[in-house]
């Protein structure tokens, strides 16, 4: 188990953990939850050995093997496939230790070896590395790309099929839904819950936690508390607890006030000085209790458009796509004021490539989009927080924003001096120096935070959102919801976050198969519907596959088969059942006897006579393979 007993832990002055116990068993599945700030990524430096504790215990055991993605971006030439097999740590140290064993020339070490490598999983393990990077959403034409020819977030995907890939005992994932698609994200929840060993997750997709997780650790406060149960199970938990506490304080603040009172009238009275006294010594003992301390809550709306055109905007036989690839064709669509619309679609569909035509980063291939007089477009997208100016400063990009936009409420023109701008961010929670701090040295959450900002100023009636959540708490999610409820335009949101989808959606459109079509169900039925896209699409593959096989001969005229025919190759198969079971039987013998003490040159020699004794019998298999095949092929056409 992993132990934590009375530890505290700084990360540089900052104290993130102060006098903190809790126990993980082996086999829990552990959701790590807190403000961004809190600590959470300082504990996970604790457990992978990268930060030490400065007072206290900690403990975990030493043969646990460790498995966390990389956060750094991979830059190779290796294929996907080859860079995901080299996450196997196991496969990797056996690999190495055959070619030891080899160039030494030690028949003992090279029969160990061998086994070593066999049970390391050495014949499986381009298809188990496949199978993952499949699953996180890559299309089986990228199996053998460079991973450097990949952008960044599929990159990162790499490198968490890597984690997945290394056997481990305690695994750690910081965000693992950050770059993932619905589908991606579904067929990851199936993994995990099937992982043997120990995980404790990071993240801020609540049904990601409820899918996955039993016990929660929430750190507030630098305190670290241990609850049973999900995400949803740890909330109601957590409320309850503050109500009692909050309960239990005033009661307490009552009492005080109680004493304190008696004490200030009748300390100056010599009958009741003894009785005063009594008090001040109750109310000196007295364990405070502290009152309920929450973060304020981070708050942020809309403000009412200037205009909503209805339609928003209507598109006439559309293709959307990249220069000339069509993935998106005879897009026949209208977008009303007020429409709340949830665009769903595997990975690869043309999710984001229909939103970027529709916020004019693309050009439609063909066709035609129609806008409404007045339409003003507010588009996240995933890569927004790539395009901030990482020198730049978050009242600089305001500044900026305000020259180039006009921002009007309803009021009148909206002030665009500096100090109003300043005032704007700190509702956004940039105050102080933090509005003149460069972009670049701010954390994820931060800027996307930044970018919320900067698209409420734009004051839009069509807020195009792909993938907003990335980066942000539960608590900005949570007031994203809010504020996207409050908002008075149309809204298209692309999202791998249920939560806010079902929060926010009243209708999806499904992207699928190269067209665009309404999906008449909720979010559980698209996710059957998920798994089942999976499943054909697998079974596409196979048939891929089979094609892909030199063509069996065309049969043979149907006529009854010869009964000698017949009787010569079942006798032809006869023998070669027996002469493999000889095989066999000088296999185990020899096995058995290079388990023993050996001379080197008896293992030597005994290695080589292995090896003559597995290429034989792989010949007779293939063989007894093809007879079989003919026998029933006959057996068939006299049927």
């Amino acid at each position: 188990m992993i132990l934590l007993k009375n530890l505290s832990l700084r990360r540089g002055a900052k104290l993130v953990l102060d006098d903190a116990s809790a126990v993980v068993n082996p086999g829990e599945k552990v959701g790590l939850v807190g403000r961004n700030g809190a600590g959470k990524s300082s504990l996970f430096a604790l457990l992978n050995g990268s930060l030490h504790e400065d007072h206290g215990d900690f403990s975990m055991p030493p043969q646990w093997r460790l498995a966390q993605v990389a956060q750094d971006m991979p830059e190779t030439a290796d294929s996907a496939t080859d860079f995901v097999i080299a996450g196997d740590t196991r496969l990797a140290e056996a690999r190495r230790e055959v070619a030891a064993a080899e160039a030494s020339g030690d028949g003992e070490r090279m029969a160990h070896a061998y086994t070593a490598l066999h049970d390391a999983g050495s014949h499986d393990a381009r298809a188990r590395a496949q199978a993952l990077i499949l699953g996180l959403g890559f299309q089986v034409r990228e199996l053998d790309r460079p991973v450097d020819s990949f952008s960044g977030g599929w990159r990162m995907r790499l490198q968490l099929a890597r984690a997945l890939m290394c056997p481990s005992d305690l695994l750690l994932l910081d965000e693992p839904t950050n770059h993932l698609d619905l589908d991606a994200l579904v067929w990851l929840e199936a993994w995990l819950k099937k992982y043997p060993g120990t995980l404790i997750v990071i993240s801020h997709d609540r049904e990601f936690l409820d899918a996955v997780t039993n016990v929660t650790l929430h750190i507030d406060n630098a305190r670290l508390t241990r609850y049973g149960g999900n995400y949803s199970t740890f909330e109601e938990t957590r409320a309850e607890q503050l109500l009692l506490q909050q309960a239990a304080y005033a009661r307490q603040q009552d009492k005080i006030a109680h004493l304190q009172d008696f004490i200030d009238r009748f300390k100056a009275k010599a009958s009741k000085a003894k009785q005063a006294q009594s008090r001040v010594k109750a109310l000196e003992r007295m364990e405070k209790l502290a009152p309920v301390l929450t973060s304020a809550d981070f708050t942020f709306e809309f403000r009412e458009p200037q205009a909503l055109p209805n339609p928003m905007l209507t598109l006439n036989g559309v293709a959307a796509g990249y220069g000339d690839t069509v993935i998106v064709r005879h897009v026949d669509r209208s977008v009303l004021a007020g429409q709340r619309i949830g665009i769903l679609g595997a990975n690869g569909q043309g999710k984001s490539t229909l939103v970027k035509t529709i916020a004019r980063v693309l050009p439609a291939i063909s066709g035609e989009i129609v806008e409404g007089r007045g339409l003003n477009i507010g588009y996240f997208a995933q890569q927004e927080l790539d395009v901030l100016r990482p020198d730049d400063t978050p009242l600089g990009h305001m500044i900026r924003l305000a020259r180039d936009t006009v921002a009007v409420d309803s009021s009148g023109a909206f002030s665009t001096r500096e100090q109003d701008l300043r005032s704007f961010l700190g509702s956004f929670q940039f105050t102080g120096d933090m509005v003149a701090q460069p972009v670049g040295t701010m954390s994820g959450g931060e800027k996307a935070r930044l970018v919320l900002a900067m698209l409420v100023w734009q004051r839009p009636n069509l807020l195009l959102l792909d993938e907003p959540t990335n980066h942000l708490d539960l608590t900005t999610r949570e007031a994203l919801a809010v504020a996207l409820n409050e908002f008075e335009g149309t809204l298209m949101l692309v999202s791998h976050d249920r939560a806010l989808l079902r929060a926010v959606c009243d209708e999806f459109w499904l992207v699928s198969r190269g067209g665009v079509t309404d999906f008449d169900g909720d979010l559980d039925d698209y996710q059957r519907y998920l798994l089942e896209e999976a499943k054909r699409v697998r079974d596409s593959l196979k048939a891929v596959e089979m094609a892909a096989k030199p063509a069996a001969p065309p049969p043979a005229p149907r006529r009854p088969p010869s009964a000698g025919r017949l009787k010569a190759l079942r006798q032809k198969l006869d023998k070669l059942d027996a002469r493999m079971a000889e095989l066999h039987a000088e296999k185990d013998a020899l096995e058995a006897r290079l388990s023993g003490t050996l001379s080197v040159e008896a293992i030597t020699e005994a290695g080589g006579t292995l090896a003559q004794l597995n290429e034989e019998l792989a010949r007779e298999e293939e063989a007894w393979l093809e007879l079989s095949a003919e026998i029933e092929a006959l057996e068939a056409a006299g049927a």
